[in-house]
C-alpha cells in the first residue's frame, strides 16, 4: 500500500533496484544503520552507566543512597514521556524529531561528562532521558514506514532487533573499557561521537515527510499517559530501595495503575487520542506488545544478576565481565535475523515467539543451577548461548508483528508503545527480581550458622540462583501467552484473503490494518 510518508520503499521492486539505483546504492540500508546507531546509543546508556557509577561516587562524593537517581532520573524521564514522543514524531515528522532528539541527546551526554557535581549529573541523566523519548519511537518508526517490503523489512527488523538486545551487553564491555582506561565521563561523552554520526547520516540519507494533516494534540491523553508512565516507574524504582510496603512505593504503583485505566478510558471517547484503540486492538499486535514487556522483565535477570556473579563472586573484572556476553551477542545476531527472515514469515509470529520463550525458559533453569563453585565455561556460557538464540526469536520478531500493520500516521505511537512496554517491563524487573534477590540472600545467609566459611558469596549466588528461576518461570509464562494468545496461521491467511478480497478499493483503504498485516507480516516464502 503505497504511503505519503516516505517514498524511497515502494512495493515495485523493479523500480526500486534499476540499473541506475543498485541494491548496494540503496539509501534505505543506510538509514537502517542511522537508525541502528541512535537504537543504540538509546539502549547502552543505561547499562554503559551502570559500570561508571561507582567511579563516578568516588569522585563526585555522592553517597550510596543518591547512587540510584543516576539511573532513575533516565528511566523516569524516559519511561513517562515515550508516548507523546512517538506522537510528537507522528505530527512533526519523523526526521525532524529525529535530529532534534539526537542534538538534544548530545548536549546532555556532555553536560553530563562535564558535571561537576551529582545535581548537574542528575539533570544531565533527566535530559537524556527527555532526548530519548524522542529519539526512540523515531528510530523505529523510521523503520516501519521505510521498510515495506517482507523480505526486506525482515532483515531490517532482524539487524534492530539485535540492536535492542544486544545493546545492553554492549553498555557493559564498553562501560568497562571506558571506565578502566580512560574515565567514568567517558561514558557520558562516548554518546556524542555516536549522536554526531547518526545525525550526519540523517541529514544526507532520511527524508523529511510533510504529514497532509497534522492532528491535534491529546493535552488530556498526554497528561494522563505520562503522569501514569512516572508514578509507575518510580513506585518500581522505590520499591527496589524502599520496599515494597513503603508509603511512598504503594501510593504511586496505585497512582499509576489508576491513571493508565483512566487514560485508556479517555482514549475511547476523544477524536484525536494520543494511543489510538486501533493501534493496539488488534490481536497479534496486541500480544505482541506483552511479550516484548514480559520478555523485558525477564531479561534483566540475565544482564543485572549475572553481571553481579561475575565480578562479586568469580572475581571477573568489568572489562571481562562486559567480553563474557559475547557469544549471546552473536547467537543474537544469528537468531534475529533468521527468525526474521525465514521462520516468522513462513510461520507467523505464534510458533516462533513461543519456541523462543521456551528456549529462555530452559536457559535461564540451567543457569539458576549456579553455586560459587561452577564455572563459566561449564555452567555460564551454556546458558548465555541459548538465551542469545531464545531473544533473538522473541524480541525481534515480536517488535516487527507490533509495528506491522499500523497506518504511517500512527507508526510514530506504535514505535513508542514498544518502546514502553521495553522499558516499563525494564524497571519491573530491576524492582522485583531485585527484591526477591535481596529476601533470598538475608534468608540464606541467616540459616546458616555463624562463622560459616564464604558466607557472603554463597548467599550471594543463592540469591542470583533465585532470581534465575523466576526468571525462567516468567519466560515459560510467556510461552503459554504466545501459544495462547497469538492467531494461528489460519486466522492469519484469512485476514490476507479478506483484505485482498475483490471488494472495490474503497473496501481496501477501509481496512489499512489488515491490510498492510497481511502484505507485510505473513507473505510466504
Amino acid at each position: 500500500m503505497p504511503s505519503s510518508d516516505v517514498t524511497l520503499s515502494t512495493p515495485t521492486r523493479t523500480l526500486e533496484h534499476t540499473a541506475a539505483q543498485p541494491r548496494a546504492k540503496d539509501p534505505r540500508w543506510l538509514i537502517l544503520v542511522v537508525v541502528s546507531i541512535a537504537q543504540l546509543m538509546v539502549v547502552l546508556d543505561a547499562t554503559v552507566v551502570n559500570i561508571a557509577l561507582p567511579s563516578a561516587q568516588a569522585d563526585l562524593g555522592f553517597g550510596s543512597d543518591q547512587r540510584q537517581w543516576i539511573v532513575t532520573a533516565y528511566a523516569l524521564a524516559f519511561g513517562s514521556l515515550l508516548l507523546l514522543g512517538g506522537r510528537i514524531g507522528d505530527m512533526f515528522g519523523r526526521k525532524r524529531v529525529f535530529l532534534v532528539g539526537l542534538a538534544a541527546f548530545a548536549v546532555a551526554s556532555a553536560i553530563g561528562g562535564a558535571a561537576p557535581s551529582f545535581g548537574v549529573l542528575v539533570t544531565a541523566r533527566a535530559l537524556q532521558g527527555v532526548a530519548g523519548a524522542m529519539l526512540a519511537p523515531a528510530a523505529l518508526s523510521t523503520l516501519v514506514t521505510t521498510f515495506r517490503d517482507p523480505r526486506d523489512r525482515g532483515r531490517a527488523f532482524g539487524v534492530f532487533g539485535t540492536v535492542a538486545v544486544a545493546g545492553g551487553a554492549v553498555g557493559l564491555i564498553l562501560g568497562g573499557v571506558l571506565t578502566q582506561y580512560l574515565s567514568w565521563r567517558w561514558a557520558m561523552y562516548v554518546n556524542v561521537v555516536f549522536a554526531v554520526a547518526a545525525a550526519a547520516g540523517a541529514l544526507i540519507w532520511m527524508t523529511h515527510e510533510r504529514p497532509t494533516t497534522r492532528p491535534r494534540i491529546d493535552v488530556v491523553g498526554t497528561v494522563l499517559a505520562s503522569a501514569g508512565l512516572f508514578a509507575l516507574v518510580f513506585g518500581f524504582s522505590r520499591a527496589e530501595s524502599d520496599g515494597w510496603s513503603a508509603l511512598t512505593t504503594v501510593l504511586s504503583l496505585v497512582a499509576g495503575v489508576a491513571l493508565l485505566a483512566v487514560f485508556m478510558v479517555v482514549e475511547q471517547r476523544i477524536d484525536a487520542p494520543l494511543l489510538p484503540m486501533r493501534v493496539v486492538g488488534d490481536r497479534a499486535r496486541g500480544t505482541a506488545f506483552a511479550a516484548v514487556g514480559l520478555a523485558g522483565i525477564a531479561m534483566f535477570g540475565v544482564f543485572l544478576f549475572l553481571t553481579y556473579y561475575l565480578q562479586a563472586v568469580k572475581g571477573f573484572s568489568p572489562v571481562s565481565s562486559g567480553f563474557a556476553f559475547l557469544p549471546m551477542i552473536a547467537c543474537v545476531m544469528i537468531s534475529s535475523n533468521t527468525s526474521n527472515i525465514v521462520t516468522l514469515p513462513r510461520f507467523g509470529p505464534r510458533p516462533v515467539i513461543t519456541i523462543g520463550m521456551l528456549l529462555g525458559c530452559a536457559a535461564l533453569a540451567y543457569l539458576s543451577r549456579i553455586d560459587v563453585h561452577s564455572s563459566y565455561a561449564a555452567h555460564v556460557l551454556p546458558s548465555l548461548i541459548v538465551m542469545g538464540f531464545a531473544m533473538g526469536m522473541v524480541m525481534a520478531p515480536a517488535m516487527n508483528t507490533a509495528t506491522a500493520g499500523v497506518q504511517p500516521a500512527d507508526s510514530g505511537v506504535a514505535a513508542a508503545l514498544v518502546s514502553t512496554m521495553q522499558q516499563v517491563g525494564g524497571a519491573i524487573g530491576t524492582a522485583v527480581l531485585s527484591t526477591i534477590v535481596a529476601t533470598a540472600t538475608t534468608n540464606y545467609a541467616a540459616s546458616r550458622p555463624p562463622g560459616t566459611a564464604n558466607i557472603a558469596h554463597n548467599a550471594a549466588t543463592h540469591g542470583f540462583s533465585v532470581a534465575f528461576a523466576v526468571s525462567s518461570a516468567l519466560f515459560a509464562l510467556g510461552a503459554v501467552m504466545g501459544a495462547s494468545l497469538f492467531p494461528s496461521k489460519t486466522r492469519i491467511a484469512e485476514l490476507r484473503a479478506a483484505a485482498s478480497a475483490p471488494t472495490g478499493t474503497n473496501a481496501r483503504v477501509e481496512s489499512p490494518d489488515k491490510q498492510a498485516m497481511a502484505d507485510t507480516v505473513f507473505i510466504e516464502v
